[in-house]
């Protein structure tokens, strides 16, 4: 049953809308578990669009199979979707900094209200992301370290490559994860791929982890094909390789590789000197779980994550 969320009038006669599918079985005793999942908090994000298709898809074609409800909010900041940009056009701000929100406020704040309250009442939401234009991300989970041993049952479920848990102090408090979890719904994020892009293979990496979550959470009632067991990773496990030059940035990784500690991760060249500026060096024996998709690069830019979590064998 496909419902409106939030609605407010815009200019020119034009309305903004949130809308949301909600999929339940057809006798509801009133008892089942309720997964919430959530895409399109910045517009420039679409992977989370092919996700919740796939998703809806999938319930419908065995619906008898779903034992327990499923609310799926396929764009939440939907003038940032049409506009293919990152914030909330016009006022140009960050969604996932305006949570809780506020009803008396701008139309951001108005929606992520809204949004919010919907939202509560669920035992888990999923917060799908696609990173930014800069960076690609390996699928993994990001929850918050205060209510990592609650969340972190569920978040190996997601057939992601890595559950990053991230210090409480580092987690945005305008955030929706962090606003809901704050009201008692488990909230984790799932970041994968980049952004104004759709890596269908991890997209369909993510929807079997949906269905494996709903599978553990007594909601779906059929097989979940998981391919991946997540490694735990805390921050001492991740080292951050940023940028010491400007210029153009040429990757000798791949993504999603293991590299040794010294390997050459890529170089910084000038293109009007024909000369390299720098050659970047793993700091650390790891998986390669974000590296640098938009060459253009500047000083203390972010080129890769590097995750240590792995054996000698992988």
């Amino acid at each position: 049953m496909i419902e409106t969320v939030a609605s407010a009038d815009m200019l020119i006669d034009e309305v903004m809308r949130v809308k949301k599918n909600r999929l339940a079985p057809d006798f509801a005793t009133g008892k089942e578990k309720r997964l919430s999942i959530v895409s399109g908090v910045h517009g420039d994000e679409v992977a989370g669009q092919y996700i919740c298709y796939e998703v809806i898809r999938r319930i419908k074609k065995d619906f008898d199979k779903l034992k327990g409800i499923v609310d799926i909010y396929p764009f939440i900041n939907p003038m940032g979707l049409e506009a293919q940009v990152r914030d909330v056009p016009v006022f140009d701000i960050d969604m996932n900094t305006l949570f809780p929100g506020s009803t008396e406020g701008t139309v951001g704040e108005y929606t992520a209200a809204l949004v919010l309250q919907d939202i509560k009442g669920s035992d888990i939401c999923v917060d799908l992301h696609s990173s930014s234009v800069y960076l690609k991300e390996l699928p993994q989970v990001r929850v918050n370290s205060d209510i990592a041993d609650d969340i972190l049952p569920y978040a190996a479920r997601m057939n992601t490559d890595v559950v990053w848990v991230h210090p409480s102090s580092t987690v945005m408090e305008g955030s929706l994860a962090y606003s809901l979890n704050e009201i008692g719904v488990k909230s984790m994020v799932v970041e994968s791929g980049v952004a104004l892009m759709i890596d269908y293979d991890y997209a369909d990496q993510i929807v079997e982890g949906l269905f494996s979550l709903m599978e553990y959470m007594g909601i779906w009632d059929g097989c979940a094909y998981n391919t991946h067991m997540p490694k735990i990773a805390r921050d001492t496990d991740v080292s951050f390789v940023n940028a010491e030059s400007s210029g153009i940035f040429i990757p000798k990784v791949k993504h999603s590789g293991v590299v040794e500690k010294g390997d050459v991760i890529g170089q910084i060249v000038n293109v009007l000197t024909g000369s390299v500026e720098e050659t970047i060096l793993s700091p650390r024996r790891g998986v390669v779980f974000s590296l640098r998709a938009y060459p253009v690069i500047e000083e203390g830019s972010l080129v890769a994550r590097i995750f240590g979590g792995v054996t000698n064998n992988a």
